[in-house]
């Protein structure tokens, strides 16, 4: 019975990646912005998109290296540098999550949307949460490489797999579920 489970669970995560792996609280508004790093230019211009739309008036770029160039781009597609803020030390969704909570905390935030890849809101969503219950986090993801007919460009079908163990690791050690 528990062979059948897990080949049914490994069948569904296979077929219905989307549907796992994807949270998008639809159109909601915020204090502020937190743009995780990694990925390419998709995530800096979900987050100025959604900074035009007046989703929130501020923009927290996380990540080592990603920060900066994230800060970059968000300024030369109309985010004013004022609105900006980086976290620049964290190297792991994890880091994302704990370092960016402090400096949300310090700025007094009480709602935020994470700006992250389809692939990745599930995992980002659960960490910020884990870290900081008492701030409400919303998720507004990219869908760049969404459909399978793309994946190929840049394995996002890689990306996907790992994100499958990577739910897994975090949940069993550090006790983040990813539900």
């Amino acid at each position: 019975m528990v062979t059948i489970l897990l080949l049914a669970a490994a069948l569904a995560a296979y077929l219905f990646p989307q549907e796992l792996l994807t949270l998008d609280s639809g159109p909601v508004t915020a204090d502020v912005l937190v743009v995780l790093g990694g990925g390419m230019d998709e995530r800096p211009e979900r987050a100025a998109e959604l900074f035009k739309q007046g989703a929130a008036p501020k923009i927290l770029v996380s990540g080592t290296g990603d920060a900066e160039a994230n800060a970059q781009y968000l300024a030369r597609h109309g985010v004013p540098p004022t609105a900006i803020t980086q976290e620049g030390e964290s190297v792991s969704t994890l880091e994302n999550a704990k370092f960016s909570v402090l400096l949300l905390r310090s700025m007094g935030v009480h709602r935020v949307i994470l700006v992250t890849s389809w692939y990745h809101s599930r995992r980002a969503l659960a960490c910020f949460r884990h870290f900081a219950p008492e701030i409400s986090f919303y998720s507004r993801p990219t869908y760049f490489g969404y459909h399978r007919r793309d994946w190929g460009y840049h394995d996002i079908g890689g990306s996907v797999r790992r994100e499958y163990l990577k739910l897994a690791g975090y949940w069993i050690h550090y006790g983040i579920a990813p539900f």
